[in-house]
């Protein structure tokens, strides 16, 4: 058995792009998402997700997982345990996004952001610490920025969920050191083409990378656990730090030009 990576949000997009790495060096892979049935409106589920990743040959495990119900979050945890034994990566990549100021943020939305963001990724990540302890090993990885305060008018509930998650990761690190247990997290240099990406207008694929490099980052922080321990990655600049020196390779358009992901270009998207 190789090792295992359980990857939230795995159905489509980002997630998707990353257990589809993962896969190809050999990873097993868990699809952990809420999508069991087609929608029309948005493609993808744990079972067409599982079959495409399988055609690479490891082993996959589809498993609802609604990161908002920790009932089904330690359901997911039992199965994915009971059926591998263990589990080597935790990927936390779902995510909601909402970039709005205060005073068009409910508290319904507020909410939501919290839950789905920092709250599941903690309860996805409390979910396998048990396992990793008694493992000796093991690495959790958060989709979320290092802590820039300078994002955060005009995004207050959606930085708030988000930082929460890197402090996941960097706390982690620290609290779980003596049990071989790793934590990091990770946040792309520019914009990723992506739903997210094209519901809230973030220009055009001229303007974007695959989501390739975020897939690359992950595989690289699970390839140097020493290196990336502890820190709050930006894709590009890890990727360079391991000696990756071709980025045009990411770009959805040759000869495009990708925007950096940063507080001018949030606010912008949210006007």
């Amino acid at each position: 058995m190789g090792r295992v990576a359980f990857i939230t949000g795995a159905s489509r997009g980002i997630g998707k792009v990353c257990a589809l790495r993962l896969a190809r060096e050999g990873w097993d892979i868990v699809v952990a998402a809420k999508s069991v049935e087609e929608d029309p409106r948005i493609p993808g589920t744990i079972h067409s997700a599982a079959r495409e990743i399988a055609a690479f040959g490891t082993e996959v495990f589809p498993v609802r997982c609604n990161v908002r119900d920790v009932d089904s979050v330690q359901a997911a945890a039992t199965s994915v345990l009971d059926h591998f034994g263990r589990v080597d990566a935790v990927i936390n990549n779902a995510g909601a996004l909402w970039w709005r100021p205060m005073d068009e943020t409910p508290m319904k939305r507020f909410d939501l952001v919290m839950e789905v963001n920092a709250r599941g990724a903690y309860a996805v990540s409390e979910a396998f610490l048990p396992a990793m302890k008694i493992q000796g090993s093991g690495h959790v990885v958060m989709m979320s920025p290092p802590v820039d305060l300078s994002v955060v008018p005009g995004h207050i509930a959606y930085s708030i969920s988000k930082f929460g998650m890197t402090m996941i990761a960097l706390g982690l690190a620290e609290e779980m050191r003596a049990h071989g247990i790793r934590g990091s997290a990770l946040w792309p240099k520019t914009v990723i083409e992506s739903f997210a990406t094209i519901n809230f207008g973030l220009g055009e694929p001229r303007f974007w990378r695959k989501a390739d490099i975020l897939a690359d980052a992950v595989l690289e922080i699970l390839n140097h656990p020493d290196l990336s321990n502890g820190r709050a990655l930006i894709d590009e600049d890890f990727l360079r730090e391991v000696g990756y020196t071709d980025f045009d390779r990411y770009n959805c358009v040759e000869g495009g030009t990708p925007l950096q992901l940063d507080s001018e270009l949030m606010r912008v998207a949210r006007s």
